[in-house]
């Protein structure tokens, strides 16, 4: 009978094997260890990239910050000249107001039967104009009443006092101490100018 060993191949197999699966398990580690270097320089480039763009934004934020300072530092100037260019219309329109005023009461005025010991204006566009004066007899004050109420100067004109006075020298003279106040009707300066220019046009 024939005997065949066949350890010597079994064990050539096994290691043939063995071979095969250590080669298998290398390829795979080195595949792993590939993809985990490409994803970690993938994420490194994706990091970079982004570090970048955070720079570059905070940059544009800095930039836009001071954009806006400066604008708000140009808002705050802007009011002040607005207030300084409101104060200085105000000025303007009290002093032609007045201007006015005084040229309404010479118009008004009823000539050689009176006359003002003292003009006083109070407010600024709309207030109270107070009149002073003396004049020959009542019905002299009702007169220039009536003017200052027809003049359209004045939303209402009122008596406040009215009592005799008396002046001596060669002889003794009665006359009327008044005082009126009247309540101005406000104008609006702009619209007063653009009137003006029509009229000018015309």
């Amino acid at each position: 009978m024939i005997r065949i060993n066949l350890l010597p191949f079994r064990d050539a197999r096994r290691k043939e094997t063995a071979r095969k699966q250590v080669g298998i398990f290398l390829l795979t580690m080195a595949v792993v260890l590939g993809l985990l270097l490409v994803v970690h320089f993938y994420l490194k480039n994706q990091e970079k990239s982004l570090q970048t763009r955070v720079k570059s934004t905070k940059a544009q934020l800095a930039k836009y910050e001071k954009i806006n300072k400066e604008i708000t530092a140009i808002k705050k100037k802007l009011e002040i000249l607005k207030k300084k260019t409101d104060v200085i219309k105000s000025l303007e329109a009290n002093r032609r107001q007045a201007v006015e005023l005084l040229d309404a009461f010479t118009r008004l005025v009823i000539k050689k039967r009176m006359w003002f010991t003292r003009l006083e204006s109070h407010g600024s566009l709309s207030g109270t104009v107070r009149i002073l004066g003396i004049a020959m007899d009542n019905k002299t004050v009702a007169d220039f009443m009536t003017r200052l109420e027809k003049s359209g100067l004045f939303a209402s004109v009122q008596l406040k006092n009215l009592q005799k006075h008396t002046i001596k020298e060669n002889q003794s003279i009665d006359l009327k101490k008044f005082e009126i106040d009247c309540q101005r009707i406000a104008k609006n300066p702009v619209q007063t100018d653009k009137k003006k220019k029509k009229a000018k046009k015309k």
